[in-house]
């Protein structure tokens, strides 16, 4: 089946029918937070493994704990919106 051809949107996005545009920056910065999550996840638990604290954000944050909790809930944030508007285009 063929690939949907992206089409203008009223706020000057392309956006494919079902999909997200990926397009807003709101998006990028999600992303970019959703990845630093799992990444920092698959670390913590192959440090389980090895017995080492491979928590990027902890070994980074980790003298500022405040700062650290921060980013944990935006990581944590940016998973929920990933979760509830999931295909969704952002408007503008």
């Amino acid at each position: 089946m063929a690939t949907p051809t992206p089409t203008p949107t009223d706020s000057g996005s392309c956006c494919r029918p079902g999909g997200s545009c990926g397009k807003c920056p709101m998006d990028k910065i999600v992303l970019i937070l959703v990845l630093i999550g799992g990444i920092n996840w698959g670390l913590i638990g192959l440090g389980g493994f090895l017995g080492k604290n491979l928590n990027v954000v902890n070994l980074l944050l980790g003298g500022v704990p405040t700062l650290e909790y921060v980013v944990y809930i935006l990581v944590g944030l940016a998973a929920l919106k990933e979760a509830v508007f999931l295909g969704k285009c952002c408007k503008k």
